[in-house]
């Protein structure tokens, strides 16, 4: 199934029950990763524009390309009071930028869905020189007993799952492959707070999950629902999370700033 489309219909339960991104990651972003309000940002499968809101606050100019046209929509009603804003109807091996003409790339859960070769092609292409690309999840702690049991819920009911974000692992082979093992990797503390509502929603909103029309539906919902009796506590319940960022160069993946010798004459060489 064509990835583009796995959320058509889904983009305002996305919203509703996606998660948002910690403060202190775009601080981070900012104060030590060379992030600035005049930068152009291209933010690839921006999906309903969680994380593109935070890069629009700090002021920069952000292309947010996302294929999907429910989810574009959505977005561009939320944000269309930035004015820096540029909604971008492409994909992530074909975003429609101008070559050279971005400073950074960032992808919030959305890297799992592409591919690899064809993503790093085009980040080359449009990256100016010495820009950087972020990959971001929210990821679940697994060592939480709620996570555990959400995994084996999905794992019974929805037979589209193969893990949560698309079954990418920390230091994931497709991360290493993408940023040539030039990265660093950070994390921060993210925890989750739902009432019964807001916790289904967030459930329900994965591309895996099952829908109103499938077989099992409401046994899978009332399964969710025990859960969330079982751990939550006056009606709230905390979901241990922590957000997780892998960062690089583009120069590291990129011919760019390789050197080469050519020789001239006898003795003298040309480094292009």
């Amino acid at each position: 199934m064509d990835s583009t489309i796995k959320f058509d219909g889904l983009a305002n339960l996305y919203e509703d029950g996606r998660p948002e991104y910690p403060t202190i990651l775009i601080e981070k972003l900012y104060t030590d990763y060379g992030f600035k309000s005049t930068s152009i940002i291209a933010d690839i499968g921006a999906g309903t524009g969680k994380f593109s809101k935070l890069l629009l606050e700090q002021g920069s100019k952000v292309f947010c390309v996302e294929p999907n046209k429910d989810m574009r929509n959505e977005l561009v009603n939320k944000l269309n009071k930035y004015n820096k804003l540029h909604a971008i109807n492409g994909t992530a091996g074909n975003t429609t930028l101008d070559t050279s003409s971005v400073d950074f790339i960032t992808s919030a859960q959305a890297f799992h869905w592409f591919n690899v070769h064809e993503f790093k092609r085009e980040c080359k292409r449009i990256l100016k020189l010495e820009g950087r690309v972020a990959l971001v999840w929210n990821v679940r702690e697994m060592e939480s007993p709620l996570n555990q049991e959400c995994f084996q819920i999905y794992k019974q009911y929805c037979q589209n799952f193969v893990g949560f974000n698309g079954g990418i692992k920390r230091d994931d082979e497709r991360i290493k492959e993408f940023f040539d093992m030039h990265y660093k990797r950070m994390e921060f503390p993210n925890p989750l707070f739902f009432d019964q509502k807001s916790f289904i929603k967030r459930c329900i909103s994965g591309s895996y999950s099952l829908k109103k029309t499938d077989q099992n539906y409401f046994e899978y919902i009332a399964a969710l629902e025990n859960v969330f009796d079982k751990y939550s506590n006056n009606g709230q319940l905390v979901m241990e999370n922590k957000t997780v960022v892998y960062i690089g160069r583009c120069s590291s993946m990129s011919m760019r700033n390789t050197f080469i010798a050519l020789p001239l004459v006898k003795g003298a060489y040309m480094i292009i």
